[in-house]
């Protein structure tokens, strides 16, 4: 399920398949919309469980009182409304794969079970049923800098380091153009089928911008276009139109015109284009500089979280 063409989600792949035949617990950071869950069925269907269930649980979706019944089930009269004994989806992964996406939203209060369950593999249902052995692989996911949320005390720190025994990172959108065009084309046949085409500056313009939504913004303003078009090509003319906000920046930005860059200091842009990769190393280096030289002020001077500081400073070679 994941589409690329960039080096740095070839690299992701690579991680993925090397990491695959283990049964160690991964965790899967990046940006909403980046395609977290892609990435952790991709590490099932790489693994020698693909034939086992993947069940995918969002821990940010479900109401804090039910949290642990759905994950560790109960037995039947546990609690109000408990008229039949439910397994829970720890156990519903029997031999495959629990995906927690949003791990960091889980309860604090159910942190320690969680914590319990990867130390010992048994998982204990609410309501005293009799506890049941279980092996799967757990792969987490989240949007959150889970080490900031240890020292906030939001999450357990025992289960950070229990969940953080490999930790990929997904590459937001704007990190690799050169995917923008190839999932743009998925994206059309899937909407639209093969009769859809898109004209090339349209796919040129796409490639520009900075798409703070990721692949899942991509899909909806494709969706959007496909649906509402007046013809079978996609026009730059209807982006504008129909998606005027797309990508988080203003249709003038993507164009090379004149834009008050959203409060930013930053003045008229280049007729001819820029590199946007270009741009956010300089911008690095004189946060940089600016801060001493300091990482955790640079990444707070950035409103970023200080590992995608320092995959950036790695990533750039800026360390």
């Amino acid at each position: 399920g994941l589409l690329y063409r960039s080096p740095v989600m070839a690299q992701l792949m690579r991680n993925l398949r090397q990491a695959a035949p283990s049964d160690a617990a991964v965790l899967l950071q990046g940006e909403s919309g980046t395609g977290k869950e892609l990435a952790a069925r991709a590490l099932h269907d790489l693994s020698a469980r693909w034939d086992k269930p993947f069940v995918a649980v969002n821990c940010g979706a479900i109401p804090g009182d039910l949290v642990e019944s759905e994950l560790f089930g109960h037995a039947r009269g546990a609690f109000t409304g408990a008229d039949q004994a439910r397994p829970g989806r720890i156990r519903a992964a029997a031999g495959g794969t629990l995906f927690l996406d949003e791990i960091g939203e889980l309860p604090l209060a159910v942190q320690p079970k969680l914590l319990r369950v990867l130390e010992t593999r048994i998982v204990d249902p609410v309501g005293g049923a009799e506890p049941s052995a279980v092996d799967f692989r757990l792969v987490c996911a989240t949007h959150r800098d889970l080490a900031q949320e240890v020292a906030s005390g939001r999450f357990r720190e025992d289960l950070w380091y229990r969940l953080n025994v490999l930790m990929l990172t997904l590459p937001p959108l704007r990190e690799r153009p050169a995917d923008i065009p190839l999932l743009w084309e998925h994206f059309t046949l899937l909407h639209g089928g093969p009769g859809v085409t898109s004209e090339p500056e349209l796919l040129e313009a796409l490639a520009r911008l900075a798409w703070r939504g990721n692949v899942r913004e991509l899909k909806n303003v494709n969706q959007r276009l496909v649906l509402m078009r007046g013809g079978d090509t996609l026009t730059v003319a209807a982006l504008r139109e129909l998606a005027p906000h797309a990508g988080g920046v203003a249709p003038a930005a993507a164009t090379g015109t004149d834009d008050d860059g959203g409060g930013l200091p930053l003045g008229p842009l280049p007729p001819g284009g820029l590199s946007l990769v270009e741009l956010e190393k300089e911008v690095i280096r004189r946060a940089l500089a600016l801060c001493g030289g300091n990482r955790s002020r640079t990444a707070n001077y950035l409103s970023i979280p200080r590992h995608i500081l320092l995959y950036r400073l790695n990533k750039y070679d800026l360390d």
